[in-house]
């Protein structure tokens, strides 16, 4: 049979199944295209949640561990002189100059001071300040302690002996710690 345009009834079905098969074709490869696009969307959002996590400090690297200092362990180490320090110092705080003037203090008392600098962990610390240290600078970070009343010990994963001391907002000066009288009597030194 022959429709108007000269076409047979089976022409027409050619056509229209040919014409549904593009259709389809073109569906499918947009939804792959905007299934696509979403995937790629949602990874672009999901590494900016993430890198503002780390930057806020929700994620990333552990916090370190905050210990007190033992009367016992200052005794530990007698021998450990300012001159035996090596000492980082940094300004965790928008006041221009703190950290020159606590290093220059340091020095007049003896300490090597190798680092003059701005706080690398960007920490706003609000207290006197902060004294970091690896275990082998203990020592050192004790002696730093005594300059600086108040601050916090916070042992880090370092495996050299340098201290970090980081002033803070309540930080005013170092102290010069008084000089131990000798007395000829030795005193016993007590066991932890």
């Amino acid at each position: 049979m022959i429709c108007e345009g000269g076409l047979t009834d089976r022409g027409l079905a050619v056509d229209y199944l040919h014409e549904s098969a593009v259709t389809i074709y073109r569906r499918r490869r947009r939804n792959r295209a905007l299934l696509t696009m979403a995937c790629v969307a949602l990874l672009l959002l999901a590494s900016v949640v993430y890198a503002a996590s780390y930057v806020q400090g929700w994620v990333g690297t552990a916090t370190p561990k905050v210990v007190a200092i033992a009367s016992c362990n200052r005794a530990s180490s007698p021998a450990l002189k300012p001159s035996g320090v090596t000492i980082n110092v940094y300004n965790s705080t928008n006041r221009t100059g703190l950290a020159a003037s606590a290093a220059s203090s340091l020095q007049r008392q003896g300490f090597r001071v190798a680092t003059i600098d701005n706080d690398p962990l960007g920490k706003t610390i609000l207290g006197v300040g902060e004294i970091r240290t690896g275990q082998s600078g203990l020592g050192g970070a004790q002696l730093a302690a005594l300059r600086l009343p108040g601050a916090d010990l916070v042992v880090d994963a370092r495996m050299d002996a340098s201290v970090d001391v980081v002033v803070g907002k309540a930080f005013r000066s170092m102290k010069v710690p008084p000089k131990a009288a000798t007395s000829k009597k030795a005193k016993p030194i007590p066991h932890c």
